[in-house]
């Protein structure tokens, strides 16, 4: 059959024209699906790399400037005003304050000047001892409402039962007369505002020694 020998020598001479120079035998051209795709083929398009260029900003204007040092001498204009406004209402705040304490301390001290007017005419008097002790003893009654006015009041001590909370003990007295840790005299009396104290009652307790034994 040497008719089709020819012609199976001319179809491999055409295939081998046909393939370009530099590619060897066995070569497989790489598509874009091919699991043999470099990386750079999936990459995004367009992607800046580390090395590239940055844009350059451009510089601000003249007319931007301005308009941007307009806006912050507003702003430092606004902080000062508002900084003196806060000071002016804390002294404001402080001036009514002290108005109220001072009105406050008028309404108190214009109860107590008749009782200061009555001790200078107990001073004034020429009478007997008598009659001055009387005088004072008036003049305490006539303190002693202005307190309850102002809802004062005495703390009981001599005879009650000795409060820490009400009564400073300045000392004990052995006694078999009165139930131990009662009070058995005041030195200075104390006084309280409705429930509030303000000052403890200055005492001597009470020790008896029969109480104490047992």
């Amino acid at each position: 059959m040497p008719n089709q020998e020819l012609q199976n020598n001319e179809i491999e001479t055409q295939v081998d024209e046909a393939q370009p120079e530099g590619l060897s035998e066995g070569f497989e051209p790489i598509m874009a699906d091919s699991p043999k795709a470099p990386e750079a083929a999936a990459s995004p398009a367009g992607k800046k790399s580390a090395g590239d260029p940055q844009p350059v900003q451009e510089p601000v204007t003249r007319a931007e400037f301005e308009q941007l040092k307009g806006e912050r001498d507003q702003l430092v204009d606004r902080v000062a005003r508002l900084q003196a406004e806060f000071e002016n209402a804390r002294k404001r705040a402080e001036r009514e304050r002290q108005e109220y304490r001072d009105y406050a301390a008028a309404s108190v001290i214009e109860q107590f000047l008749p009782v200061l007017d009555n001790f200078e005419l107990a001073l004034k008097a020429t009478g007997s001892t008598d009659k001055l002790r009387t005088g004072v003893e008036l003049i305490v009654k006539q303190m002693e409402e202005v307190l309850r006015q102002m809802q004062v009041t005495a703390i009981p001590a001599v005879g009650e039962a000795f409060d820490p909370r009400h009564h400073e003990a300045l000392g004990s007295v052995e006694r078999d007369d009165l139930p131990d840790q009662h009070i058995a005299e005041e030195i200075r009396r104390g006084y309280k505002i409705r429930e509030r104290l303000l000052r403890p009652s200055m005492v001597r307790v009470v020790s008896n020694p029969k109480q104490t034994v047992e």
